[in-house]
């Protein structure tokens, strides 16, 4: 019996049809492999993984394929998305093993959840030198059978090494500057100069690193590292990767050049380079990233966004190809000459391809092309070239769509709040702070949830409004309580801070060690394995920096010692990696930013309707100081609290400049005067006067 149709992951619902009796993860499954004296066939992967499609259609769907593994094993299937904490114990496995990982990911188990053997797409006939999924399914069968003592020491062994892999954390201290330069320099070695990004194919967008290259450049002057930052910007931003319709960036680039995307859209990809790209704005004015950071977000809520105000998942890679009526990669985004000239006529149609890269020869697949904006310097008749992009993009709209993973994860929206906010304030898009607002809402009343008489903790998911069954992970944690600090600060509603102060005290007490270091599930979560500890990013900022981050921020807001102490404490993996794997722990390195440099805290107060506090306001949100927190209220009136004091303890105790709203800069327990000059206070945070304006 196929038990995957109640539940609430869109993945597993994939595969709630499927001839395979699947099991999801739990308890019952493990109790019945061990009735049946039977090996578990554990799967992972998630919706919008493109190689899951094509070894479902190809095995998972097939009779007689189901029947041997119905007959053979008990099958668990595992939304990676929903249980990050299983798919890290079992992909270092196969990491360890293989040398490599990916989605799908197959791992064969004991009765006690013990890995014994490790793949991940497996085809249906033997090619490339892989064998075929019933070849394994067999080899394995047989030596469940026959091999046991083989088996079971296998097993043991390597859940044994598992277990020997906990990090030496070693309490080390925080990074100082010597570390973020020997960061910059090891990247400078893997920069893609000619084409941006770092190293090879597949090529991924840096989020986190450039994030960090962009603060780097701030507090140091370090023009190479803003140069990383906006060429690799700008390669993207040209390419397939990126949307030129629609908006919105796809998972990876399949070559060096960033031209052919895996056509999977990720909401935690387009959150963190929404940002990315507003932030270098920010930095440098340039109309090309103000451009992509808006279309992001506009992507994000049109496409993305649910009924319930929070924001889906990921849109598929695959739709239905019209031309073939089967699924397809990309079929939703490639166009041929033939397509362009059919909606735009021909004379337009030529237009179109000069400027989007579309060729005869095709630069997809079947004489396809992903659209690009190859050519450098200004669009040629930019009126008409909008024009052309809005009847192409209405014209796509009439195609058959991506399918749609509509489960909230809790980190990504953490994520997308954080970028909706920040981009609301510095474009004059409320609607977009509307958005933010919404969604931090949504995460407030369905994915905090109360258990057995305890504290309440943060869920991982929620679908239609209705919450899922497995805990938040630390990356929900930290990246949640990220968006309540961002929205805070856009904002004024010092509601934002206490939602992130109680997030970041469960830190505290269920996720971090004696020394210090941060663990990726509770305390008291469900016991796997091995307890996931892992401090390196992978496409989203690592649980651990994401944590530090969040703490470092918290702690410059409220003056508590205890959360800054945690956060320096965490960073002190950043110091031992950092200068040896910058590419792959970018978020700590930004967060070591924000502590060398302080972090600043800045004050605004003056009246809600006063034009002078609003320009002092977007003035300190658009300073490049690493990092910077702002607390914006009023000030106290008779010598009482101020409206918002007790919510932003930052306000206590500022008041006006001569009846005037007023700004005052901290850093290292020494204040700057206050000022209500606007160019004055942009010198205080380092930022030129009008800077990103």
């Amino acid at each position: 019996m196929n038990r995957l149709a109640g539940v609430t992951s869109p993945y597993l619902l994939q595969h709630a049809d499927n001839p395979v009796d699947w099991w999801p993860w739990e308890p019952e499954a493990f109790e019945e492999a061990k009735r049946r004296d039977v090996p578990v066939l554990l799967s992972v992967g998630y919706s919008a993984c493109h190689w899951c499609h094509v070894m479902a259609h190809e095995s998972f769907e097939d009779d007689d394929t189901a029947a041997y593994m119905n007959e053979h094993f008990v099958n668990v299937k595992v939304d990676r998305e929903e249980r990050p904490d299983v798919d890290a114990v079992y992909m270092e496995a196969v990491q360890a093993a293989t040398g490599q990982g990916g989605w799908p990911m197959t791992v064969f188990l004991t009765p006690d959840a013990e890995p014994f053997y490790f793949g991940t797409y497996f085809p249906p006939e033997p090619r490339h030198g892989m064998p075929s999924f019933t070849q394994v399914l067999e080899g394995i069968s047989t030596a469940w059978t026959g091999r046991r003592g083989e088996v079971a020491e296998v097993a043991q062994r390597i859940t044994q090494d598992l277990a020997g892999r906990q990090l030496d954390y070693g309490r080390a201290a925080a990074p100082g500057p010597e570390e973020a330069a020997q960061a910059l320099l090891a990247l400078t070695r893997e920069y893609d100069a000619a084409r941006g990004g770092f190293g090879g194919a597949p090529k991924f967008p840096p989020s986190m690193v450039l994030e960090f290259l962009l603060r780097h450049h701030a507090r140091t002057g370090a023009e190479g590292a803003l140069q990383m930052a906006a060429d690799t910007c700008e390669a993207m931003a040209r390419g397939g990767i990126y949307d030129q319709l629609g908006g919105g960036f796809a998972r990876y680039s399949v070559d060096r050049e960033w031209v052919v995307p895996h056509f999977e859209k990720m909401l935690y990809d387009n959150a963190l380079l929404c940002r990315v790209y507003a932030h270098l704005w920010r930095a440098t004015g340039s109309d090309l990233a103000r451009r992509v950071a808006l279309e992001t977000a506009d992507f994000m809520v049109r496409e993305l966004r649910t009924p319930e105000g929070g924001f889906a998942s990921a849109l598929d890679a695959d739709s239905e190809d019209p031309r073939t009526g089967k699924p397809a990669e990309g079929a939703y985004y490639a166009w041929t000459p033939a397509q362009l000239e059919e909606v735009l006529g021909a004379e337009d149609a030529a237009l179109a391809a000069a400027c989007f890269g579309v060729t005869q020869e095709g630069t997809f697949e079947h004489g396809a092309s992903v659209l690009r904006l190859p050519q450098d310097g200004p669009v040629v008749d930019a009126g008409r070239i909008a024009g052309i992009r809005q009847r192409l993009l209405e014209a796509r709209a009439a195609r058959p769509a991506p399918g749609r993973d509509d489960k909230v994860v809790a980190a990504w929206n953490g994520l997308a709040v954080a970028a909706l906010a920040e981009c609301g304030a510095y474009f004059d898009r409320p609607d977009l702070v509307e958005r933010a607002t919404e969604a931090a809402d949504l995460l407030v009343r369905v994915h905090f949830r109360a258990e057995d008489g305890r504290a309440p903790r943060l869920a991982r998911t929620s679908k239609d409004g209705q919450v899922g069954a497995n805990a938040g992970v630390l990356e929900d944690y930290g990246d949640v309580a990220e968006g309540f600090l961002a929205l805070a600060a856009v904002t004024g509603e010092g509601v934002w801070l206490e939602f992130a102060g109680f997030l970041l005290d469960l830190v505290l007490d269920r996720f971090t060690a004696e020394d210090g270091s941060l663990y990726d599930t509770a305390h008291d979560a469900e016991q796997l394995i091995r307890r996931p500890q892992d401090p390196t990013d992978t496409a989203a900022p690592s649980g651990w920096t994401a944590a530090a981050g969040a703490l470092l921020s918290y702690a410059a807001h409220t003056g508590s010692e205890a959360h800054r102490t945690a956060a320096e404490r965490a960073l002190g993996v950043v110091r031992a990696l950092g200068p040896r794997v910058p590419r792959f722990i970018g978020h700590g390195l930004s967060v070591a930013e924000a502590l060398l440099d302080g972090p600043r805290e800045v004050a605004v107060v003056g009246r809600p309707d006063d034009p002078a506090r609003a320009e002092l306001h977007r003035t300190a949100l658009l300073a490049t100081a690493p990092g910077a927190v702002v607390a914006v209220g009023e000030p106290a009136a008779d010598g009482g609290p101020g409206a918002a004091e007790g919510e932003f303890p930052l306000l206590a105790g500022r008041t006006p400049v001569e009846g005037r709203a007023a700004a005052y800069v901290c850093r290292h327990f020494v204040c700057e005067r206050p000022t209500a000059d606007p160019a004055e206070l942009a010198a205080q945070l380092g930022t030129a006067a009008g800077s990103g304006s």
